[in-house]
């Protein structure tokens, strides 16, 4: 009947004997897994099943690949013991590993000192801010020159300064050369107050902690009056000076009767020039600086007249006779006007300048001579500007016009276009 029995090889297979079927599989223990279960990759077979035998198909067939084997678990590292509190007061359980030390509570008088400087600095950046809001102007707040407060614009300053020391800037200083009483004025020596500059100077953002948050507190920032001399003025003022007060004479020319007169120089005593260059300087800081200076004693010596007769004819034939010679005249747009005998020798005058004599002009009386002459006639200046006639321009026209030799070269028009 049918098809082969149980333990019947199929059609084409060789017979061979099985054996009893409870022997065909023998019991086999499979080590046990993890779980106490068969071992991962096994397949379990009971003794009570039969073989199965594979049907021809499977002849041919590849054979299975093995199932992968898990490897076996390796030897775990041993467990180390919890760490064990400890116990009151910080000592150690028995039993338990080393404690930790306790932190250390912060000292309190360290924490008052930080929150005490972090406070101070506070307060200090606070202060900082609110002096630098005050110094915004062009002169910080508190600036004084002399005692003057000048805080303000630039303008402001310029003008504190010209009203409170304009008057005795211009104001003459009082000399004594050789127990002659004597005056010297300022803008005639080259003694000036720079109001300009010493503003400029004065102004811009001081950035000084001390200074700036001083100011809120009223403290004055100091700053230097700016006094410059020229000094070659001063000493052509000075050696002026020793030729009037003084012994010693120097040769000069006098126009004072309408014609040149030449007179020679004589030795005596004199102003000493060098030695009294540094006293006049001083005395005028301290007459803008207080209003007030007393005489100043000007040191003398022994002076010979450093014009020599040789440069004293010189003068005479080149400047001085040519000079009072005739009338010249100066013109200025469609305006002129004559210069003549009367009104020449209180303009001109001839001083020593390092042995040589040179002419020189009183623009004060010259100004005075012509009046409003000139008035409305504009002169082009190199910068492009148009401004007035003035004593200045004059001066050198007239210069001009004195050394004339004939007519034409003793009339002078001023070029009002300059520029």
């Amino acid at each position: 009947m049918g098809g082969p029995g149980v333990g019947t090889p199929p059609q084409g297979y060789p017979a061979y004997d099985a054996g009893p079927v409870t022997e065909a599989f023998p019991a086999f223990t499979e080590p046990a897994g993890p779980t106490g279960g068969p071992a991962m990759g096994t397949v379990p077979v009971h003794a009570d099943e039969a073989p199965r035998w594979p049907g021809p198909e499977a002849a041919h067939a590849p054979a299975p690949a093995p199932a992968p084997v898990a490897p076996a678990p390796g030897p775990q590292p041993p467990r180390q013991p919890l760490p064990t509190p400890p116990g009151p007061a910080g000592k150690q359980t028995k039993g338990a590993g080393p404690a930790a030390k306790p932190a250390k509570p912060a000292k309190k008088g360290r924490s008052k000192l930080v929150l005490l400087g972090g406070g101070l600095v506070t307060l200090v950046c606070v202060a900082y801010g609110a002096g630098l809001l005050l110094n915004h102007s062009d002169v910080p707040k508190g600036t004084t020159v002399l005692g003057v407060d000048i805080s303000g614009s630039r303008d402001e300053a310029v003008n504190k300064l010209e009203q409170a020391f304009g008057t005795r800037a211009a104001a003459p200083l009082q000399l004594s050369v050789g127990g002659k009483q004597v005056e010297l004025k300022p803008d005639k020596a080259g003694l000036t107050l720079d109001a300009q500059t010493t503003v400029r100077n004065a102004a811009g953002s001081d950035y000084n902690p001390v200074t700036v948050i001083g100011t809120l507190f009223g403290v004055e920032r100091t700053a230097e009056a700016v006094m410059p001399v020229d000094e070659e003025k001063l000493r052509v003022a000075l050696q002026e000076l020793g030729g009037s007060a003084g012994t010693a004479t120097e040769a000069t020319i006098k126009f004072d009767t309408g014609k040149p007169v030449a007179v020679p120089g004589k030795a005596g005593e004199g102003l000493d020039v060098d030695g009294s260059v540094d006293r006049v300087r001083k005395a005028f800081g301290e007459l803008v600086g207080s209003g007030k200076a007393a005489p100043v004693e000007l040191p003398v010596t022994t002076r010979e007249p450093t014009v020599t007769q040789a440069e004293l004819d010189r003068a005479m034939k080149e400047f001085a006779e040519p000079a009072m010679s005739g009338t010249v005249t100066v013109k200025a747009g469609a305006k002129s006007l004559p210069f003549g005998a009367k009104s020449l020798p209180k303009i001109i005058s001839m001083t020593a300048v390092d042995g040589r004599l040179v002419e020189k002009y009183d623009l004060e009386a010259l100004k005075a001579t012509y009046g409003n002459t000139f008035d409305g006639v504009m002169i082009t200046r190199g910068t492009g500007a148009k401004t007035a006639v003035t004593p200045q321009d004059v001066a050198g026209a007239l210069g001009k016009a004195l050394i004339g030799k004939t007519p034409a070269e003793r009339i002078v028009v001023i070029d009002t276009n300059a520029g």
